[in-house]
């Protein structure tokens, strides 16, 4: 049976090595796999040099309607220049003009719901260094430990590319807007984390806001009010509830096999994600994460039910 307000089909898919637990908006993920520049790749999500660290191609397995950056009618009541994030819809939202807003996909993780409200942007990073807390190498020691002394910053760094931190009373509220090093996870729900974008977009994103930014983080009610209900499939993306014919298919491909258990996938994750831990503090290069399928059977998978 099919439950009502944002319902979910099925637990969030992990899909990759270090999509796991974290308390304060990032969790240490495997490195990724450059995508080579395509014709099927717009422009925007090309590989593009930044600095000296090229960006990767986003694959086009990710980049279906919800998530790839476009510009949309906007009905809320937040004036130009405020970013609005709907961490229910996994949307942002950069309100350009009145009634006119450059729309990203985000994931969004357990600290993505736990803020509401207003803030500002207060502070910028390019490629912002992380270092997991107490708490989280006392609750996985084997993940976290050999982290403890924190990571640099750089593409297999969880903050990705970018960062806005933002503040409320002049205090940091911990709540974070930043890019990724796991493209596949743009769209769905992590484990924990807060508000993630393609490294493309955040990097345009950051240029375009000032110090000083607004930003509106909806709740649940509003989200309901201003997007609609949603339903999260079984692969871990959300589509309106009106659209039956996606919806159906999801169903069917989850009971044909073709979309890979979440426990199993939750597993393979977070041993991988150990590995990859203990690969880094010993100063070698993670493995990208490689579950029973290969990638372009997933992407095949995905571009299939998107």
């Amino acid at each position: 049976m099919i439950r009502p307000v944002l319902r979910v089909l099925r637990p969030a898919l992990l899909v990759s090595a270090l999509a796991v637990a974290l308390a304060a908006c990032g969790a240490p993920q495997t490195a990724p796999t450059a995508t080579p520049s395509s014709a099927n790749v717009p422009a925007e999500y090309q590989a593009r040099p930044d600095g000296d660290i090229t960006i990767p191609a986003v694959s086009p397995a990710y980049l279906n309607d919800h998530n790839r950056r476009q510009w949309v009618d906007y009905n809320g009541p937040e004036r130009a220049g405020t970013i609005v994030v709907d961490p229910y819809a996994r949307y942002l939202y950069h309100v350009v003009e009145p009634g006119r807003a450059m729309r990203f996909g985000v994931a969004v993780g357990k600290a993505g719901k736990g803020f509401k409200g207003s803030a500002t942007v207060r502070r910028k990073e390019q490629y912002p260094s992380w270092t997991p807390t107490k708490n989280m190498v006392r609750s996985d020691p084997d993940l976290y430990g050999p982290l403890a002394g924190g990571l640099k910053g750089g593409l297999d760094n969880p903050l990705g590319a970018r960062a806005l931190y933002l503040y409320r009373g002049g205090r940091d509220t911990m709540y974070r807007i930043h890019g990724t090093m796991d493209p596949s996870s743009i769209g769905r729900a992590t484990s924990a984390g807060c508000i993630r974008l393609f490294n493309q977009d955040i990097i345009d994103l950051y240029d375009e806001m000032d110090l000083g930014t607004p930003v509106k983080v909806r709740t649940l009610s509003e989200s309901l009010e201003l997007e609609g209900e949603m339903v999260e499939l079984h692969t871990g993306y959300l589509v309106p509830a009106t659209d039956t014919a996606a919806i159906a298919a999801d169903q069917a491909a989850w009971e044909a096999g073709q979309i890979l258990d979440p426990a199993v996938a939750e597993a393979q994750s977070h041993a991988a994600a150990v590995a990859a831990a203990e690969a880094t503090a010993a100063g070698k290069t993670p493995q990208p994460y490689d579950p029973s399928k290969s990638a372009e059977e997933r992407e095949a998978l995905l571009i299939g039910a998107n």
